[in-house]
């Protein structure tokens, strides 16, 4: 069998559907570049060596019988370790649960009656609090461009499982841009939904109004069709999006000509951004002109969103934090956390969904004249690792504002955004942009990125570089 190391969600599945090979050689393949890899760069927790072995040879018999195939049959899928995999103890990165889990999320049920094979669950920091992949439980996870510098977080783990090759795709969430930040420093597509596109069952909700899940990808192609599987809502989540275009579709077309603005200004006072990313979004501006879109530059005039923000992330880490089986095993760094957030009542949440709502309201008024609008996906390079080692939450958060400085405003307005791959700094290390959309509007994001992605390709894996 070939080597299917390059090969994505679209490529590997179409090859097994084919009979070109087989979703067993597809996944022990897989797991052997896990075995081969992820001792230096750390991405998983737990592998499934024989369930997905098992899966595999089940989606094999299911091809031979005739039946039907479904978009991701025969795909290895690596799931984050906060969302529940059936069999496998959901750890939030720490050390507080030790029971298996008796069913998987409403995102890996979809992911299975797809044909997607889960081969592991991935590291990320505890309850994912901070852009960084480190944890005592876990240790550090080392970004596969470079392993002296961190992929981010908090799907730092997914991110590195796809950037390093282990597989096709992975999931991950993101509450205040942990699919877009890892995304950025790991070379990879990585689209946060519209709130409420992606059910968040069994949970009620990730971090209220803040969190969702999504895939994380090395092609624009591969993202929407693992999103055209995962997307819709169940009975009892709190959100629920818009609009019903399969977002493969909006893939395969033009975007017609858009009005995009671009600016650099941060969201996060005090933060400057790096020049190699302002370079990259002017550059990237340049691009988008070339290609008949209608591009400047705009002052988003930017609502602060911290009195909407920062209740909901302290209130949603005490509330995962108050369900694990043993608190007194997590993170010192974590229970100081909840400590400090235990000002956080029902009366404050309430507040700060009224705020989320005033917020959203404020910073969608830069769509009354654009259509799209450019900026830096982080402030700061991919810093060193050893992040964490030794803070405590204030140190932590203040070490955080570079990397959430232009993300976490669109986690309280709601809005689809994603990171965009662009090339690689003088550092070796990836550089990328951020692409904002209107309320509802993930499908002209995956027009535009896709536009983008064949006009300016970008390396499929690490070592590609």
């Amino acid at each position: 069998m070939s080597d299917l190391t390059r090969a994505g969600v679209a490529e590997t599945a179409r090859l097994v559907a084919d009979g070109e090979v087989s979703a067993r050689g597809v996944v022990e393949q897989a797991l052997g570049r896990i075995d081969e890899r992820d001792r230096e760069l750390n991405a998983f927790t737990a592998v499934l060596v024989d369930a997905a072995i098992a899966e595999a040879d089940d989606r094999d018999a299911a091809l031979a019988r005739g039946g039907p195939v479904g978009p991701l049959h025969g795909v290895p899928i690596a799931i984050k370790d906060e969302i529940d995999v059936a069999g496998t103890v959901t750890t939030f990165g720490g050390l507080g649960n030790s029971s298996p889990m008796a069913e998987d999320a409403e995102v890996v049920r979809r992911l299975r009656a797809a044909g997607a094979v889960i081969v592991g669950k991935t590291t990320m920091p505890e309850f994912g609090a901070f852009p960084f992949t480190e944890s005592v439980a876990r240790g550090i996870t080392r970004n596969p461009w470079n392993p002296a510098h961190t992929p981010g977080g908090s799907s730092g783990g997914t991110a590195v499982a796809v950037s390093a090759g282990m597989v096709p795709a992975g999931l991950g969430g993101d509450g205040g841009g942990s699919i877009r930040i890892p995304s950025a420093s790991c070379g990879l597509f990585g689209l946060k939904p519209q709130r409420g596109r992606v059910t968040t069952a069994p949970q009620p909700h990730l971090w209220w109004a803040l969190g969702t899940a999504g895939p994380l990808t090395r092609s624009v192609l591969d993202s929407a069709l693992v999103y055209d599987v995962v997307r819709g809502n169940v009975e009892g989540d709190l959100f629920t999006a818009g609009g019903g275009e399969p977002f493969v579709d909006a893939v395969g077309r033009e975007p017609g000509r858009l009005r995009v603005g671009w600016t650099t200004k941060p969201v996060t006072l005090g933060v400057r951004p790096d020049p190699v990313h302002v370079q990259a979004v002017r550059d990237t501006a340049a691009l988008l002109s070339d290609l008949g879109h209608d591009v400047r530059e705009v002052d988003p005039r930017y609502p602060d969103p911290t009195a909407a923000f920062v209740p909901q992330f302290l209130g949603g880490i005490r509330a995962e934090a108050e369900l694990v089986e043993h608190y007194d095993r997590l993170e010192r760094r974590t229970r100081e956390t909840c400590r400090l957030g235990s000002w956080v009542t029902p009366r404050v949440l309430d507040f700060a969904l009224a705020q989320t709502e005033k917020v959203s309201e404020k910073a969608n008024r830069v769509f009354q004249d654009v259509d799209v609008l450019l900026t830096p996906t982080i402030a700061h390079r991919p810093p060193k690792v050893g992040r964490l080692d030794g803070v405590g939450t204030v140190t932590a958060s203040l070490r955080s504002m570079p990397s959430i400085a232009y993300a976490a405003l669109w986690n309280v307005a709601g809005n689809p955004a994603a990171s965009v791959p662009c090339g690689t700094g003088a550092d070796g290390l990836p550089v990328a942009v951020q692409l904002v959309g209107r309320t509802d509007d993930e499908a002209t994001l995956f027009s535009l990125s896709a536009q983008l992605e064949r006009a300016r390709p970008w390396p499929l894996l690490a070592r590609d570089a």
